[in-house]
């Protein structure tokens, strides 16, 4: 991987952005109330409010905490020479997670100061839109112990791995078109039907690597 300060160079939108979410808070500031939302529920509607100071600042942390996460995971990896081979994805999945939370600050801003009325639909499409944006680049991770599917399965093995990440890669883009089209519908984020879509996407990858690793005939002592 490049050295940390040429890779700070290289990062300097992310670093922008996240800037940005820190600029964002100081600017509305004074325009939110005493208890800001924070927490919606799996309908979308508001369950949990925090102080000004902690929405402000909050996600912006966040998504600095992470930032610097990915920086330093491909040091520490024991698999850190895969990195460079999927290093555009890398970096790809850093943009996405830092512009997502500047998203979700956003709309928790603009909800908070009266600006926007609360509609769970903005919520949920965001989400569909993670999964979606996820699902896409999902199958292009090569083997690490950070960043993936990470079962006892895709670990012990790189095929089981590959196999795994290309078999979740479409039904997470399929998890989040179904979500949206929920949505648009007039269902917002509500009950079963959301529920089976984490559940598909989150369970029937794992329970996939479990067969393919015990196809593949690999030793059962990991």
């Amino acid at each position: 991987m490049t050295k940390l300060s040429v890779l700070l160079k290289k990062d300097w939108p992310i670093l922008l952005l996240i800037i940005l979410g820190f600029a964002l808070g100081i600017y509305f500031y004074p325009s939110l109330p005493d208890r800001v939302p924070i927490h919606w529920n799996a309908q979308g509607e508001i369950n949990g409010y925090g102080s000004k100071l902690f929405a402000t600042l909050g996600l912006p942390l966040i998504a600095l905490g992470l930032y610097v996460m990915f920086v330093l995971l491909p040091f520490i990896d024991p698999k850190r020479k895969n990195y460079s081979s999927f290093e555009p994805t890398y970096q790809f999945l850093k943009y996405l997670l830092v512009i997502f939370f500047l998203g979700l600050e956003l709309i928790t801003l603009l909800i908070a100061s009266g600006m926007v009325v609360n509609r769970p639909i903005l919520i949920q499409i965001m989400i569909s839109l993670l999964f979606i944006f996820l699902g896409n680049v999902m199958g292009r991770v090569k083997h690490n112990y950070f960043v993936g599917i990470k079962t006892p399965w895709t670990l012990a093995s790189e095929e089981v791995w590959r196999k795994t990440h290309r078999l979740a890669a479409p039904l997470w883009v399929l998890g989040g078109v179904a979500n949206i089209f929920l949505a648009l519908s007039g269902m917002t984020f509500n009950g079963f039907s959301f529920i089976v879509i984490i559940i598909v996407i989150s369970l029937v990858p794992i329970a996939y690597s479990y067969l393919a690793y015990r196809k593949l005939g690999l030793p059962r002592d990991y």
